[in-house]
């Protein structure tokens, strides 16, 4: 049993220095998927907000790291680790996972096909992981300066996304419940960039106050954001609408120009249902926490 422990520490060890090659901050993890090394402070009296900063190990993802000595150093010190995690949000790839959950009465995957067709993006051909219970990982990439937090089923049920301060089991490590393994095909991709469209569901922009609107740019009133969507072409009507309830909601103004929306948005001839449905999401997305852990 021994030997076998050691071959699977070694290659998970393996597996990771590669990670970290292409640029992929990691850290060892232990079969239950948490980081493998405890922290250094779980004796304290009182909890203390460390992270790493006193210069020693066991500090979860904040330990991920893409020099080849300190992943060496932090597998030593965690020789029962049998996989490896992939902070996400961090410099150069700025990694963004989208979790694709498999259940009984979940279809992440068309749950998320819904999303690219209503809000018109494509998903593009990327390293894609899949896990032991058949759901999926998508690797992306975002711009540096954006911060995506993480969050579980907020877009759509049964899809989890991995950002900033969050992470994923890298392919090849071994959990109590299988093996993570590169989907075929996919291996020799590199991340691809998030869409753009996306991208601004993930990461919505910072709510303003009420006060910072602008009643000369037609935003404070509403009447330019109800022209923009009255005005939209059949292919545009639901993302034009979209973005004006989000900037609706961001100046303070959301709940009492939702009518007007709708209205302007059936009549550039979208469903009221569709209208409705889609001003619910943009006020989601405008309320939601910015740092919501996972």
């Amino acid at each position: 049993m021994a030997t076998i422990d050691r071959r699977t520490a070694t290659l998970a060890l393996a597996h990771a220095l590669s990670a970290a090659e292409r640029g992929l901050p990691v850290i060892p993890l232990s079969r239950t998927k948490l980081p493998a090394l405890r922290s250094p402070h779980r004796d304290a009296p009182e909890p203390l907000l460390c992270r790493g900063e006193c210069g020693g190990p066991g500090h979860g993802v904040h330990d991920a790291t893409t020099d080849p000595a300190t992943v060496r150093a932090l597998f030593a010190a965690a020789p029962w680790a049998t996989g490896y995690g992939i902070a996400c949000g961090r410099a150069p790839h700025h990694l963004i996972g989208v979790d694709l959950d498999t259940k009984a009465d979940t279809d992440a995957t068309a749950a998320l096909r819904h999303l690219a067709l209503r809000h018109l993006f494509t998903i593009p051909e990327t390293v894609v992981v899949l896990t032991p219970s058949g759901g999926r990982h998508l690797w992306l990439t975002g711009p540096p300066g954006v911060t995506v937090p993480n969050s579980a089923s907020r877009l759509a049920p049964g899809i989890d996304i991995r950002g900033a301060g969050g992470y994923l089991v890298g392919p090849g490590s071994l959990t109590a419940h299988g093996v993570y393994r590169t989907a075929p095909g996919t291996g020799h991709l590199a991340p691809a960039p998030c869409p753009g469209a996306l991208l601004r569901l993930l990461a919505p922009p910072a709510r303003r106050p009420a006060h910072a609107a602008h009643p000369a740019d037609g935003h404070g009133s509403g009447h330019g954001l109800v022209h923009f969507v009255r005005a939209a072409h059949e292919g545009q009507r639901n993302t034009r609408l979209f973005w004006a309830a989000c900037r609706a909601y961001e100046n303070g103004i959301g709940d009492s120009l939702a009518d007007a929306l709708t209205a302007a948005a059936v009549a550039a001839g979208l469903p009221e249902q569709e209208a409705r449905a889609t001003l619910a999401s943009a006020a989601r997305q405008a309320t939601a926490a910015p740092h919501q852990p996972t």
